[in-house]
């Protein structure tokens, strides 16, 4: 109904993630123990037996990355501006250099040549993101990034369950997932950080509690001395366990989120297609799964009104729709502190560009109420 506020995005709970945290609740432990210990290891499972990490969120895992390799003041890190300001503000925050790079006009993703030509002598790292549940072209930059020995980091928040050729993201190389409220596995709050590097783990592991050798749920588990030494400065970047045990419960049905995401995809695909005022993204020619994380629209120069215009009139008839994202370089404080970048694709996308409402629970009648009111407003314009 019209009179119903049809939101941009609203979590997948169903009566099995309930109890799971119901569970826990009951279980007299809370904070991080078994279920961190069993999401874990259930996505180190399904991405090949690989070292997995839970966090308090990606942002934690970006931070405590920059931490291990020791990023800080000269250093400069390569990254798109048209992401979420997580990794930006932690270069930042760490002293270093936020350098960023143009995207694809309509896949909204870096390529491995545009990295190549912001790498210099001060290159620490490279911040590639994985975009809306679309893969990068992966190899490509970690070719360049392997011929010019600097380190990769996939940002990976918009792509559990997406895959690159025949992998799934998260199988090769490190990279954060997020588990944030929107995503397409939640946690209501979490992040995931995976590597094949057991010494990366191990680091990760030990920086995200104090850096103690040993978290409270080792030392209770394993029988460890409850005076563990603090054997670097460390922070506070550990998942409780009501938060995993969540996760856990939807990371077991990703298959049918993600298809469910898929059907509601397909249905605006089919609906978007006569409405000459949006531009839908485009997807790579290499072989690859989408995970629709976000279903994006660019609004057209020929648009009859503008982007900002649009959402709000969007909200008048009560449907929410989400900016993903502003460009960081354009923002308040990168404007004021960072050398100005030209970045025409993003800047173009950064102005034009919106997320309409995704979710598994939506239905037809939904994406219908979305496509009419669509047509509407430009049609009043």
């Amino acid at each position: 109904m019209e009179n119903n506020f049809l939101p941009f995005c609203k979590p997948c709970i169903n009566e099995d993630d309930i109890n799971s945290v119901i569970d826990v609740l009951r279980s007299g432990w809370i904070t991080t123990g078994s279920k961190c210990a069993a999401l874990e290891s259930e996505l180190a499972e399904t991405l090949g037996g690989r070292h997995v990490v839970a966090l308090a969120s990606a942002t934690a895992g970006i931070d405590l990355y920059l931490a291990a390799l020791g990023i800080g003041p000269g250093d400069e890190v390569i990254t798109p501006s048209l992401t979420w300001v997580s990794a930006p503000n932690l270069i930042t925050l760490r002293g270093a250099t936020p350098v960023f790079v143009d995207v694809n006009k309509d896949t909204l993703m870096v390529s491995a040549e545009a990295i190549e030509q912001a790498i210099t002598e001060h290159t620490k790292l490279i911040i590639p993101v994985h975009f809306a549940g679309v893969p990068l072209d992966i190899d490509a930059i970690n070719e360049v990034a392997k011929r010019h020995n600097i380190p990769v980091l996939e940002d990976a928040a918009h792509a559990m369950g997406t895959r690159y050729k025949d992998s799934p993201i998260g199988s090769h190389g490190d990279a954060v997932f997020s588990l944030q409220a929107i995503k397409n596995v939640t946690g209501a709050e979490g992040g995931l950080f995976v590597t094949e590097s057991e010494t990366m783990a191990t680091r990760i592991k030990q920086l995200r509690f104090h850096g103690l050798g040993a978290d409270s749920y080792g030392r209770e588990s394993q029988g460890r001395s409850p005076q563990a030494q603090v054997l670097e400065p460390g922070y506070k970047y550990n998942l409780p366990d009501i938060n995993a045990a969540l996760a856990l419960s939807q990371f077991r049905r990703l298959a049918n989120i993600n298809s469910q995401r898929a059907t509601v995809a397909e249905m605006y695909n089919e609906q978007l297609s006569d409405i000459p005022e949006l531009r839908r993204l485009s997807l790579p020619n290499y072989s690859h799964k989408h995970a629709w994380h976000l279903f994006i629209v660019r609004l057209e120069d020929t648009a009859p009104i503008s982007r900002n215009d649009f959402i709000e009139a969007m909200k008048q008839h009560r449907i929410g729709v989400g900016i993903h994202f502003q460009a960081v370089h354009l923002q308040h404080y990168y404007r004021k502190t960072k050398p100005r970048h030209l970045l025409a694709n993003t800047e173009w996308n950064s102005s034009r560009i919106c997320s309409l409402p995704l979710f598994p629970d939506m239905t037809l009648e939904d994406v219908n109420r979305v496509v009419e009111t669509i047509k509407s407003i430009f049609a009043k314009k």
